[in-house]
């Protein structure tokens, strides 16, 4: 069994020398006389010269502003940091400058794994003439566009068209129920919507034309919907009265990039509108803002996951989750994003491998959880791929184990950099992951990302070092969120994210940094586990549970009971046809005694036949916890925000049959 920390590739020389992040050391060392003895140091730099750091993105990735900023930082306090006031500028800009004829802009496909090719040209094409429709309809800066449409160009093309007239985008994918969709854009009020007809998954239609016209008679703010037949082209029928059919509204003349104008706005003009799971409560609408993804994003594709133009990448996302936001920003430095729309394992477990083994990917990601599902299933993908391209495993959405990232070499290619991350919808970047240069080591994430002053911090707020604390931010990034939508005061902002340290960012994870500055991401530290006043990372249960062959997936929760008692219940899917015996319940508990502690192990272990999962593959330990306390499941949860609803049917059954354990 692979240790955490053990050292599973160790890149080259060579192969350092051809990074971005090598080649933007070279251009600091020549451009601003800044020289480093190693990667330790130059992130240190970043965080002890924050304005120089990122004045230094802003001169290497050429961002290009109307008005010249006044200074990097302004205000520097969190929250309401001022990045580069005085610029204005817009991110669509910044990724049509990229426009070039004959040259692929993104590839896409859907489970009938016909790979398809959009030209830079086309693309640009359309985004002007979708532009010049928004703005004849009367959308000006800040109106609000929302989408529900599947993964395919017209979203990423509406995205762009939106960002280049000012407008707001925000996106639910249809897989979203009604109500989801609801509590989502009823808080943002959009002028335009985009709609499908409906998605195929898993082989099988889902319609979604009643939902769009519940939608649409629900939200008095939507003055236009466009229309996209992409289940059925051949359905002209409109799913409400004067729809506009998106094929003629495309069906226009040329608009020539010398006759379009972008939409110049401030750094912080609102780009897009993010909502977090929705799982325990209203949605929170994160606002970002268009230069903070700009900077950003430049930073996360190009120096820490290693970019480069033309590169095709694949990250297995639907539009309801903030890494489809990502794959359409990494076409700001002409990298080629796969979109994909489909079930990630038909019509074949391997039918991802298949795709981007075709394509010609350099980069493949998904959830841990992916990962986790094919191994269940004994799938070894380099037996039948050559993966001759693969150069990049990119792992993100839940905690990475360190067998989740010895699988990717055992089974897929030996000589790959597996480069799992960790950040989040709330700034739509990433906080920690890969640093191009250092060796990968199992279970480890490299190190927190340049310009990012990532910490511990225990309950008085001292930074700690190979102890588990608090994940902190104690300076401003440029992605943070502006504000959340309609959320007066900043209430809701402040409570979430600066309550608990007054001026410093807490993510609400539980986090270790050791002295080499290796990064590991523990759970939600609102789903802790304390045990005996220890307080333990629920990532460490799943590693040691998941790891037994036996068990295909699991979900812990603690219970604090009257009398200062507390009861911690396991619940265990196991393969389909296997039941939970006394001999595998004590397999798991002399497992996790053996790999962590006696406090480690659970008072019960109980079989389920699903694990609850929001839409974006994320355990939902926190509902769990709340509905066998005796929560109102409506209140515990969302429904409509989950992948698997029905799941949560167990756990009520179960408090109703289990009063005497649970009070």
């Amino acid at each position: 069994m692979v240790s955490v920390g053990e050292i599973l590739w160790e890149p080259s020389q060579e192969w350092v020398e051809q990074t971005n992040l090598h080649d933007f050391r070279q251009w600091l060392k020549e451009n601003r006389n800044t020289e480093f003895d190693d990667l330790y140091q130059m992130r240190r730099w970043s965080l002890d010269h924050l304005d120089d750091f990122w004045q230094a993105v802003w001169d290497y990735f050429n961002i290009e502003s109307s008005t010249p900023p006044e200074a990097v930082l302004g205000k520097r306090t969190m929250p309401g940091a001022q990045w580069f006031p005085g610029s204005k500028l817009n991110f669509a800009q910044h990724i049509l400058r990229n426009e070039k004829p004959g040259k692929t802009a993104l590839l896409y496909a859907k489970e009938d794994q016909v790979l398809n090719e959009l030209d830079w040209s086309e693309l640009a094409g359309n985004v002007r003439i979708l532009a010049t429709e928004l703005r004849k309809m009367g959308i000006k800066p800040g109106d609000r566009i929302a989408s529900y449409m599947t993964n395919i160009p017209q979203a990423t093309t509406a995205l762009l068209a939106c960002s280049s007239v000012g407008a707001i985008w925000s996106s639910c994918s249809p897989d979203f129920g009604t109500n989801s969709v609801l509590d989502r854009l009823s808080q943002i009020e959009p002028k335009v919507l985009f709609c499908v007809d409906g998605y195929h998954y898993k082989g099988k239609p889902f319609n979604r034309k009643a939902e769009v016209k519940n939608i649409v008679e629900t939200l008095p703010s939507i003055e236009n919907v466009i229309y996209f037949p992409y289940m059925d082209p051949e359905d002209k029928e409109l799913p409400v009265e004067n729809a506009i059919l998106w094929d003629e509204l495309m069906d226009k003349e040329p608009v020539y990039a010398d006759d379009f104008e972008f939409e110049q706005v401030p750094f912080d003009h609102p780009l897009w509108i993010l909502f977090s799971s929705g799982t325990t409560g209203l949605p929170k609408a994160i606002v970002h803002s268009h230069g903070g993804i700009i900077v950003e994003h430049f930073v996360l594709g190009v120096l820490h996951y290693n970019l480069k133009p033309q590169d095709r990448l694949f990250f297995f996302t639907t539009t309801g989750w903030m890494m489809w936001n990502f794959v359409v920003s990494t076409l700001l430095y002409d990298a080629c994003p796969i979109l994909y729309d489909g079930n990630p394992i038909y019509p074949e477990p391997d039918a991802l491998w298949k795709m981007c083994d075709d394509a010609g990917a350099v980069l493949f990601g998904a959830s841990p959880s992916l990962q986790q599902m094919q191994q269940n299933m004994g799938l070894v993908p380099k037996d039948k791929f050559a993966f001759e391209k693969l150069e990049s495993i990119m792992l993100a959405g839940s905690v990475v184990s360190a067998e989740c990232t010895q699988w990717f070499y055992d089974n897929v290619k030996s000589n790959l950099y597996v480069a799992p991350g960790s950040g989040g919808t709330d700034i739509c970047a990433g906080f920690c992951g890969p640093m191009p240069g250092l060796p990968v080591k199992a279970g480890v994430i490299q190190m927190p990302h340049l310009g990012v002053d990532l910490q511990a911090f225990d309950d008085n707020g001292n930074s700690l070092v190979n102890e588990v604390g608090e994940f902190v931010v104690t300076q401003p990034m440029p992605s943070m969120p502006l504000y959340f939508w309609k959320d007066e005061g900043n209430k809701r902002y402040q409570e979430t994210y600066f309550e608990e340290y007054p001026g410093i960012w807490r993510q609400g994870d539980y986090f270790m940094i050791n002295e080499e500055d290796g990064c590991f991401v523990l759970g939600r530290s609102d789903a802790t586990l304390n045990r005996y006043g220890i307080r333990i990372g629920t990532s460490e249960i799943y590693r040691a549970v998941d790891g037994l062959g036996e068990v295909e997936d699991s979900i812990i929760v603690n219970l604090d009971l009257p009398g200062e008692q507390f009861f911690m219940p396991l619940f265990v899917k196991l393969p389909e046809g296997q039941s939970l015996d006394d001999e595998l319940k004590q397999k798991i508990i002399q497992k996790l005694k053996t790999d962590y502690t006696p406090r480690h192990c659970p008072d019960e272990i109980y079989q389920v036949e699903e694990i609850p999962y929001t839409l974006t593959a994320k355990k939902m330990e926190v509902p769990v916890r709340k509905i066998l306390m005796g929560q109102e499941v409506e209140k515990a949860a969302n429904r409509d925000a989950m992948s698997n609803p029905q799941s949560l049917d167990y756990f009520i059954e179960f408090r109703k049959g289990n009063l005497d354990k649970l009070t």
